[in-house]
């Protein structure tokens, strides 16, 4: 069975979106699927293949479509320039030639719309349903073969809106790449962190929905404990320099800003840490319901004890049983959380050997197996 997947985004990416689509492509890959990635050139700092920039398997194609990057003029273009890259590229994919019997895969509603018209099975993998492009969703999605939610809450979405044929298919994540045989000081010395603290650490982008302003006003609550210290591993060269402003004039001194981190760095930071945050808030529909962070997933493969947002997106996988959790955006309750955790090591413990257990129903090659099962 041959799955072509289209993607009108820039790979390899040092964002979440390129790692969680080439990690399906490998899955699928890797379960028999005869795979073919296909994506615009787009200007990219990163000069590695795809296969070495994710180490990944090189088990499925990739092809380029040579395409203008409006990006380029996006200081000049605005917003107008995503508009012309997904144009482009619609162009563009009614040019080549696809075999009738291709199953299609995107995460681009546009795409979807033009595979499906067609007249090809088209299987559109939901991330969320944007409420600003309401309209466009339901006129561009109507003759769809399938929808593939990473959450529940995006599946509800479409459900209400008339879509029967609906898997839930949460994030993963790749559990091989979490059996390091060092030790967590071993870890905390290549990685060049403090050995006598405890590590309180966030992994990720800095978006303003990610909670990052919680995790400023906790270490600046817990500046005078010279026993912990806060860890951001994540964000572009402007977040980095506008939290490091804010951390340098409040005087916040247990705070340390690592900067975007490769992935093969991750699992590593992950295991050398005493807490894991995940503190996103409730400003968007996104962040409230709809979201799967990948993040969440690998949390819970390092075996570290997990502090996250009472929130549905997140306690669709996460519970009382496996992780501790507290109100979105309440700080008080958070350091709260955070000292009753510090103080108990036993219940911490328990709680993330649960998730280390819980954790095995969500790698890459499980949710590939539901995919496949759903679109034959």
């Amino acid at each position: 069975m041959k799955l072509v997947y289209l993607t009108n985004a820039r790979i390899p990416t040092e964002k979440a979106h390129g790692y969680q689509i080439i990690k399906t492509c490998e899955a699928l890959a890797d379960l028999g699927m005869d795979v073919e990635l296909v994506a615009p050139t787009r200007k990219n700092f990163i000069t590695e293949s795809i296969f070495s920039f994710y180490q990944v398997k090189d088990n499925f194609r990739i092809t380029y479509l040579k395409s203008f990057d409006f990006f380029a003029w996006h200081k000049i273009l605005g917003h107008l320039s995503f508009f012309l890259n997904s144009l482009t590229f619609l162009l563009k994919l009614r040019q080549i030639k696809i075999a009738k019997d291709s199953l299609i895969y995107t995460r681009q509603a546009e795409i979807a719309w033009l595979m499906a018209k067609r007249g090809y099975q088209t299987f559109f993998e939901a991330h969320r349903w944007p409420l600003s492009k309401n309209f466009f969703f339901k006129s561009f999605l109507k003759n769809i073969t399938g929808v593939i939610g990473n959450s529940q809450g995006t599946i509800n979405e479409f459900t209400k809106r008339g879509w029967t044929n609906v898997l839930v298919a949460p994030n993963g994540v790749d559990l091989d790449e979490f059996n390091l045989k060092e030790n967590k000081i071993e870890l905390r010395q290549s990685l060049k962190l403090p050995l006598d603290k405890k590590i309180i650490l966030y992994v990720g982008h800095l978006y303003y929905w990610k909670g990052i302003e919680v995790i400023l006003a906790l270490a600046e609550k817990f500046k005078s404990n010279s026993e912990i210290v806060f860890v951001i591993a994540g964000g572009t060269k402007t977040d980095l320099e506008t939290y490091q402003k804010i951390i340098t004039d409040k005087k916040i001194t247990n705070l340390l800003l690592l900067g975007l981190q490769p992935h093969d760095r991750i699992p590593a930071l992950l295991k050398c840490a005493d807490l894991l945050l995940l503190p996103n808030t409730s400003v968007t529909e996104e962040s409230k319901s709809q979201t799967s962070p990948i993040k969440m997933f690998e949390y819970m493969a390092s075996g570290v004890p997990i502090l996250a947002s009472d929130l549905p997106s997140i306690k669709e996988v996460l519970n009382f049983h496996n992780a501790f959790l507290a109100p979105a955006g309440n700080v008080q309750a958070w350091q709260e959380q955070i000292i009753a955790i510090l103080q108990n090591p036993a219940l911490s413990v328990k709680i993330a050997t649960e998730a280390l257990n819980d954790v095995q129903q969500y790698s890459w090659h499980k949710r590939a197996e539901k995919i496949i099962n759903f679109i034959k």
